[in-house]
């Protein structure tokens, strides 16, 4: 035990048994009636806080430490005790029978429960992070409060997003090669991963750390757990959204929300060591050089070929920026997303998974690796998070980066900004989770009668007369979707009114009952559902005949993609997922 009444994953006796429980997909450590447990609480704050007196509502303060028990040491026990059969009783050692503890409740169990489900989602300082979340580590994890920025807890039943940030503070030994000397820790690296609600799918999209944004006002605690308001500023890098003027990572959070219109329910930060512990803790990460690589600034000096690398070799391989593509960030990024695909791969493997030894390194660096919010901060939701990202195929996982172009306002480049072509239907997919890979569609059933809304003949396209608005979907979309139609569907008899007067969620088609052949034919084409067409009145179009109304809303998948597809795809967007194996070049 340590000072602080924890248990420490290397006090664990290898001779205790694991055992994979087949219900619940989790190792038990059924510890030997040697190893009695320790009955000293853990750490206790002296002021209760809001969540301990049973407050209800969005409370973000970080739980207290709860008194668990540990297994402890068992002195002089060199040999360990020969594991019984399955099934046959537990005996007690000779001589130990009056010192069985006593049997008390769930919590003071003799059982440890380690989940077997593990997920990478830290790429820190450009480096990756996983989680194995195991109960008794929970004071592993520091927790931040970032207010009603993040949410109270974590729903199983709904896709999810947790903003993945690497700062470039030095902290640490062997650290002073990296960031910038005296940073105050600014968001460095950034990934927001998106969870699909039905987890079939995961988008990861780094953020660049040279992106211009607008960054909002945010509230942060100060001294004295007194509230303040840092002002926000205009047209600054992204990367000034943490640290900058006191910014915590709530300021991060609000910055990708205007930035890309997503809600961010979580966050997970860490700095430089977390890629080498955690890279240490899983028994190294294979990588791929398409050339040999001798960067002096950064250290790294590997030959053409496939390697494994950990620790100091991992973090300069994923800070270098003068090894690959045109040595700037972006190139970085790429490399740095692969890198990330190789430790998911690694962390998930059967070598790791069923190896008690690595699981315990890989919890213990992990949880001390990472500061979270308050909302997913104590094990239990920890563990949640992982097993319903570990049910996301790694072929589904996707990689892609927010789409940019070089800042017209600067002379000689050096930051990027959005680009307005692309970036605003990488956002919307995500925001209406979009997979950006081909997944099976889950069929929604719908009532007779308004199934039966697509049955029955069908005009010719040509037929067709359609007015476009846009009703929620990125700026441009009304004229991307009527150039597809009259270019590649033959609805030539269509045309673009412009913006809806308010917007929706949903895309809608309107049109008369004596249009509903039309109906059927565009539907077809659109992949509308039945709740999707609306039977009603027709409107007149520019030559002053009837015609029906497409409006988009925000579920728009792009143009050309049918509404009942669960993907879509991105012109010009650079993707990769995490089954892939690519050598950086």
């Amino acid at each position: 035990m340590d000072a602080q009444g924890r248990g420490r994953a290397d006090d664990i006796d290898p001779a205790d048994q694991w055992v994979l429980n087949p219900s619940t997909g989790e190792y038990e450590l059924r510890l030997t009636p040697s190893a009695p447990q320790s009955a000293v609480p853990g750490p206790r704050r002296s002021t209760p806080r809001p969540s301990d007196l049973g407050g209800a509502g969005r409370s973000r303060t970080a739980a207290p430490g709860r008194g668990r028990t540990a297994p402890a040491e068992a002195p002089g026990r060199d040999v360990p005790p020969p594991r019984r059969r399955r099934g046959a009783p537990e005996e007690p050692l000779p001589g130990r029978r009056n010192r069985r503890p006593v049997k008390k409740k769930a919590r003071g169990k003799k059982i440890l429960l380690w989940t077997g489900g593990v997920m990478a989602f830290v790429l820190v300082g450009t480096a990756g992070s996983a989680y194995l979340y195991l109960k008794h580590l929970e004071g592993n994890v520091t927790t931040e409060d970032v207010g009603s920025v993040a949410d109270d807890g974590f729903s199983k039943d709904e896709a999810f997003n947790i903003l993945i940030i690497g700062t470039d503070k030095r902290t640490g030994s062997g650290n002073e090669g990296y960031g910038d000397k005296g940073s105050v820790g600014h968001a460095d690296t950034n990934i927001l991963l998106h969870v699909s609600k039905d987890r079939t799918n995961a988008t990861a999209m780094s953020i660049p750390r040279d992106l211009i944004v607008d960054v909002p006002d945010c509230e942060v605690e100060g001294e004295n757990g007194t509230k303040e308001v840092i002002a926000g500023t205009q047209n600054v890098r992204f990367n000034t959204s943490l640290g900058q003027s006191g910014r915590n990572p709530g300021c991060t959070m609000k910055t990708v929300e205007e930035l890309t219109g997503i809600d961010v329910n979580h966050f997970a930060m860490a700095d430089f060591n977390a890629v080498k512990t955690l890279t240490t803790a899983v028994g190294g990460v294979e990588v791929c050089l398409a050339k040999d690589v001798d960067d002096p600034d950064s250290h790294l000096k590997l030959s053409a070929g496939k390697h494994t690398i950990e620790g100091e070799t991992a973090l300069a391989f994923v800070r270098t920026r003068h090894s690959f593509g045109n040595q700037g960030d972006l190139d970085r990024i790429k490399v740095q997303q692969q890198f990330m695909s190789s430790l998911m791969r690694k962390m998930t493997s059967g070598d790791t998974l069923t190896s008690p030894t690595k699981l315990i390194k890989l919890a213990n660096a992990a949880t001390k690796a990472l500061t979270v919010d308050t909302g997913i901060g104590k094990a239990s939701t920890l563990k949640d998070v992982a097993l319903e990202l570990k049910k996301v195929p790694m072929k589904n996982i996707t990689f892609t980066t927010v789409p940019v172009t070089d800042n017209p306002a600067e002379v000689v480049k050096a930051t990027v900004v959005p680009d307005e072509s692309r970036a605003p239907q990488v956002f919307n997919m995500i925001k209406n989770d979009v997979s950006f890979t081909e997944v099976k569609a889950k069929e929604k059933k719908e009532k007779a009668a308004v199934a039966a809304r697509l049955k029955g003949t069908k005009s010719a396209a040509s037929e067709v007369r359609v007015q476009i608005l846009n009703g929620g979907a990125p700026g441009g979309s009304a004229q991307e979707e009527l150039t597809y139609l009259q270019t590649e569907a033959g609805v030539t008899k269509s045309e673009n009114a412009g913006n809806a007067e308010k917007t929706q969620k949903t895309t809608t088609l309107e049109y008369d009952p004596d249009q509903a052949d039309q109906a059927r034919r565009l539907a077809s084409i659109l992949g509308l559902s039945g709740s999707m067409m609306k039977p009603g009145e027709s409107v007149t179009n520019s030559q002053g005949l009837p015609t029906m109304t497409l409006t988009l809303g925000e579920d728009f998948k792009g143009a050309g993609v049918k509404m009942n597809s669960t993907s879509a795809t991105v012109a010009n967007v650079d993707k990769t997922t995490a089954n892939e194996v690519k050598c950086a070049s």
